[in-house]
């Protein structure tokens, strides 16, 4: 519901503090409005409650797999509120997500942990995620960005 935008950027300032990165998030309610619950939705979120109240929530988008043939879901957020971890709750918010995984037929669901976040690498482990150590993220943002999208050339669309 788009009410739940406030929700969810509370979630994500408190998932940045918890990553060492508070002032990192740029992200308003409008932006989360308008991916979120405008023409194309950009994106798809699950709120966890526990009594009643927010507890928690995964963000997540599709992906392609070019070797798979067929769309994934990309897990870009999960969190929950640190007071209500021990509850089950992630693992509640990534068992629904691999339930809408398996019913639209994707093959993968696949998400980033930090390194040093070995509570939840532990969490995804114990429910059967594998870490990828042959791959590494790569990330062209903000100035970089814009600097090798001046060199853009024309290409043939394939529609």
């Amino acid at each position: 519901m788009p009410h739940d935008a406030v929700t969810i950027l509370g979630f994500i300032r408190e998932l940045a503090t918890y990553e060492r990165e508070p002032d990192a998030v740029f992200a308003t309610e409008a932006d989360l409005l308008r991916d979120g619950w405008g023409e194309p939705a950009r994106f798809t979120a699950l709120i966890a409650e526990y009594d009643g109240e927010p507890a928690g929530f995964a963000l997540y988008f599709t992906t392609y797999s070019t070797w798979r043939g067929h769309h994934g879901i990309r897990l870009e957020d999960i969190y929950v509120t640190p007071a209500l971890r021990g509850h089950g709750i992630g693992k509640a918010l990534l068992a629904r997500l691999a339930r809408i995984a398996v019913d639209q037929g994707c093959p993968r669901l696949e998400w980033d942990v930090l390194n040093w976040n070995e509570p939840a690498i532990a969490v995804y482990e114990r429910v059967g995620a594998k870490r990828l150590t042959e791959w590494s993220i790569m990330r062209l943002a903000d100035e970089p960005l814009k600097a090798l999208a001046a060199k853009d050339r024309p290409a043939r669309d394939s529609r």
